[in-house]
């Protein structure tokens, strides 16, 4: 059984904190368990990520603006998880890149969220989320 509260998240005999300047943006968490009950173990610090996940479709016109703008191969596999310089591009590619997101989805990035954006998935997500603010 779990309890939740704004800054925890309490198991039995595991207790988790998060801390509160990690979450406000929604992109990332961490999380440090110490466990009560496991004297003989130390437990690992783990992390995961906590992200908003945008629409498939969305995801879709952003791989297929990333592929055309670097000229990828149809064969070459990228994903949400691709991240733009793995793909070959520099930081002039980038910037086409959220100029072609910008015209496709009618929507305008601001230089800071733009500079921010190195994955495909984290372009997904910031187009959903202005797309919801429009």
């Amino acid at each position: 059984m779990a309890s939740v509260t704004a800054s925890s998240v309490k198991f039995s005999s595991v207790s988790c904190l998060i801390k509160q300047s990690q979450v406000s943006n929604l992109k990332k968490a961490s999380l440090s368990f110490a466990g009560n009950g496991f004297q003989s173990r130390r437990l690992p610090v783990l992390r995961f990520r906590v992200a908003c996940a945008a629409k498939p479709e969305t995801v879709k016109k952003v791989v297929d603006i990333v592929r055309k703008q670097l000229a990828l191969p149809e064969d070459r596999d990228v994903c949400g998880e691709s991240k733009f310089s793995v793909l070959g591009a520099d930081s002039l590619d980038t910037v086409e890149i959220v100029m072609g997101l910008e015209e496709e989805f009618g929507i305008c990035v601001e230089e800071e969220s733009a500079q921010s954006i190195s994955t495909v998935q984290e372009a997904a997500d910031l187009i959903e989320e202005l797309l919801e603010k429009k």
